[in-house]
């Protein structure tokens, strides 16, 4: 409101103020028809569906208790209320009306969820809303909230007199039984949609389900034992009126306590005898409700001691099913112990289905857990199989590398910088080939583990012998790993070489042909092994420059598997072209001499075995360590 004076205050003009206070009551309006209709899964909804549950079961126990305040004076022979009781029970049984006449008031207020599309849809129209309620939800409740126990016993029970009286007061028991016809449809309205629920979705535990149709029993026990007790009263006052018709200046009696003209009724003590210990002496036949007059129950006000008493007799021959009771030809006291057989075989035949359902759904989350618990457990062999697995792989590997380094006789500090390189990369669980290692090696590690490997070699090819030191490493660094399988060709007669190899391990074998087919007369296989070399040929041509490839004048086979180093063609062009100044004029006379006599060497060879055909060819022979 300080808000809008300041405005006015300030100058702003009426027209703006009006339009002002029609959007801030536009939007009030928007907010309350907002709130109108809540969705029925608002916390508030779902709270109070539960606290309206529960004051039904709550409401189906205290109506009982107004059957206790009838009380019989043995004395007088007249009944006399319970003043306390009788004040508790109405205040009690206010609280929960006052809970209904709520739920009434919000059914009409909240909106609710329409399944019979089979699509569920929130349904907010008020007329829709109301139409849905009226029937059967509105007369049930309208049944529920009437006041029969307070009237049927505070105000006409004891005022009944004459001839009439029977039959009045069977009206009266039979309106006192109609009345939980109603209070039963309500809890099962009221816990229809969630017991649904709980068995579709089993969202409820099973001790609460169990806890659930416990109460329905205690309930029912409660219900009948009270019955009992009420229903004893109205059998002894009975009794009284049938005395009655017989006695002058008695008939009329009411038999209200608080009735002044209440006159001597001694007389009763011998025409309704209750201690009698044999019933079939009694003029009048009590049946099922002489253990309670006999007992006193229905004289002591003493509220708990006939609360257990009658609830553990409810209790009793509802679990029996009555069986254990003797009836009178009393139609109203057959109609009750019938009632109570079928009400004990109803709540019996809920209690097992509901059990057996309880059971399926147990059972089938329990199969389902111990599944899932099974597929965990092998989830869980497997990954320890795997780890395992790559456990041993990976000790595998590294006793491989172990032995790799081994056979080459490497040092210690370059071993030892190898593992550190590789068994990180064997923890990520990346592959590693153990026959070529150098891919997975810094550049600087790589190139040492060559030079250690092949530099001495290279210094005995008799092409290299007189070059300078830093150009055979270089060679060294750009020397690539390679690999052949058992009896596989490395290189065939008259292919081109383009490669020179230096064997490190294995073995091969070297051999010419003719036109394919070995020679019987002059041609033999020459056995190449750790430390031999073949293509030095491409040597030859790469360090005089020609821009041509020799020709193979045999064919290199391999008898086992074979580990060597290649230096290619294309590398050994960028060597020389970088390190062309480190090869000396010192150096070239001994390399063309070189180049001069093997030349010849394969000329006189070509002639030797008449293959002249193949003039104007090289013809490389194969080096040896030693050569």
């Amino acid at each position: 409101m300080s808000f809008r004076v300041n405005r006015i205050q300030n100058g702003e003009s009426f027209s703006k103020v009006g339009q002002h206070l029609h959007n801030v009551f536009d939007i009030e309006g928007q907010h309350s028809r907002t709130r109108r209709n809540p969705d029925p899964h608002h916390r508030f909804s779902q709270t109070w569906s539960i606290i309206f549950r529960l004051s039904c079961v709550i409401a189906v126990s205290l109506d009982p208790l107004f059957f206790y305040v009838p009380v019989i004076n043995e004395e007088k022979k007249c009944i006399e209320l319970d003043k306390k009781l009788r004040t508790l029970a109405p205040i009690l049984r206010t609280f929960t009306d006052i809970i209904c006449i709520i739920n009434i008031a919000l059914q009409f207020y909240n909106g609710y969820i329409d399944e019979t599309s089979g699509k569920a849809t929130l349904i907010k129209d008020p007329r829709k809303i109301a139409r849905r309620y009226l029937w059967p939800y509105l007369v049930i409740d309208i049944l529920v909230l009437l006041p029969i126990p307070q009237v049927a016993i505070l105000i006409l029970f004891r005022e009944v007199r004459g001839s009439k009286a029977l039959g009045i007061r069977k009206y009266l028991t039979a309106v006192l039984l109609f009345q939980y016809v109603p209070r039963i449809i309500q809890i099962y309205l009221s816990w229809k949609d969630p017991m649904r629920k709980a068995n579709r979705y089993a969202k409820f535990p099973i001790w609460f389900k169990a806890a659930f149709n416990f109460s329905l029993y205690i309930i029912a026990s409660h219900v009948l034992g009270a019955l009992w007790y009420l229903l004893s009263i109205e059998r002894e006052t009975a009794c009284w009126h049938i005395a009655c018709q017989k006695q002058p200046g008695c008939v009329g009696s009411s038999f209200n306590c608080d009735d002044h003209s209440l006159g001597n009724h001694s007389f009763l003590t011998d025409s309704c005898p209750i201690n009698t210990p044999n019933t079939t002496d009694m003029p009048f036949d009590f049946g099922i409700f002489h253990d309670a007059l006999q007992s006193g129950v229905v004289h002591s006000k003493d509220f708990p001691q006939k609360f257990f008493q009658c609830f553990w007799w409810g209790l009793r021959n509802l679990s029996t099913l009555g069986q254990g009771l003797q009836t009178s030809n009393y139609v109203w006291e057959s109609c009750f112990t019938i009632l109570i057989c079928i009400f004990g075989l109803l709540l019996f035949s809920y209690f097992i289905g509901n059990l057996q359902l309880y059971m399926q759904l147990e059972t089938a989350r329990s199969e389902k857990k111990r599944k899932k618990m099974k597929q965990e457990r092998e989830k869980k062999e497997e990954e320890e199989r795997m780890k395992m697995e790559e456990k041993l792989e990976m000790e595998e590997k590294k006793q491989t590398i172990g032995i790799w380094m081994f056979k080459y006789r490497l040092p210690g500090e370059m071993k030892k910088q190898i593992m550190q390189n590789i068994i990180p990369r064997l923890e990520r669980k990346k592959d590693v080939c153990v026959e070529n290692l150098f891919c997975y090696l810094p550049e600087d590690i790589s190139n040492a583990v060559k030079r250690y490997l092949c530099l001495d070699l290279l210094k005995k090819v008799p092409v290299l012998q007189n070059m300078d030191e830093q150009l055979l490493k270089n060679i060294c660094d750009s020397l690539k790993p390679v690999y052949y399988k058992e009896r596989s060709y490395i290189v065939r007669e008259g292919d081109p070489i383009d490669a020179t190899f230096f064997i490190t391990d294995g073995i091969a074998w070297a051999y010419t042909s003719s036109n394919g087919e070995a020679s019987s007369s002059s041609s033999h296989a020459e056995r190449l092994e750790k430390g031999h070399f073949f293509g030095e040929e491409l040597l030859e041509l790469g360090l005089s420059k020609l821009s041509r490839l020799p020709l193979s004048p045999r064919t290199v086979k391999t008898h086992g598997p074979i580990e060597a180093f290649a230096l290619m063609d294309e590398d050994l062009k960028k060597i020389i072209s970088k390190n062309w100044m480190h090869i000396g004029k010192e150096q070239l006379e001994p390399f063309a001499a070189y180049v001069v006599q093997a030349a010849w060497r394969r000329h006189r060879e070509n002639k030797n075995l008449g293959r002249s055909s193949h003039g104007g060819r090289y013809l490389p022979s194969l080096g040896t360590q030693g050569n």
